[in-house]
């Protein structure tokens, strides 16, 4: 992510279609741009549990905590250097909310393509609907759409966006 940045600080993205409508076109083939190079079948292949891939947990609970904090900072860190992302737990974010969430998100991707079009990424900002960090025509694809929006601050969410979406979502 840090070099695509570099190559397109400005966070804008180059457009790409929907993977969810051209899911829905019965492509014979997947398009190029979502096929990655093969790896060695030995890459693939873990004879023995390696704890080491297990995804990372991070406690909030620690992190904050005087006696636990170093030690949780540590393992965020590496982390967040070594996998790009982590679990976060003792968080305080009911269980309820995060499902509600969850569920509000799937009936946005369900939402008719002419709907989530009102949301689609512009060419100037990575917010929306789409694929972000796009760089070049040549750049290999997620199998995915996403939808990234900046909700706080305020006054740095997209004018289009966050007014737009459905009740419940927003």
């Amino acid at each position: 992510m840090e070099e695509i940045m570099k190559k397109n600080p400005s966070g804008t993205s180059l457009l790409v279609p929907s993977v969810q409508e051209l899911a829905k076109q019965n492509l014979s083939t997947v398009p190029p741009r979502y096929i990655r190079p093969q790896q060695h079948d030995e890459d693939l292949v873990i004879n023995e549990v390696d704890h080491s891939l297990e995804i990372p947990i991070i406690d909030l609970g620690k992190l904050l905590s005087v006696e636990d904090g170093n030690s949780e900072l540590d393992k965020l860190h590496l982390a967040s250097k070594d996998w790009g992302f982590f679990q976060l737990i003792h968080h305080g974010v009911s269980t309820s909310l995060v499902e509600k969430v969850k569920s509000e998100m799937q009936d946005f991707f369900n939402l008719p393509m002419s709907e989530k079009k009102k949301f689609w990424q512009t060419p100037q900002h990575v917010e929306g609907f789409g694929q972000a960090f796009v760089h070049s025509e040549e750049q290999k694809l997620e199998w995915a759409d996403m939808f990234y929006m900046v909700s706080l601050p305020t006054h740095l969410r997209m004018p289009h966006l966050f007014p737009n979406l459905p009740l419940p979502f927003r």
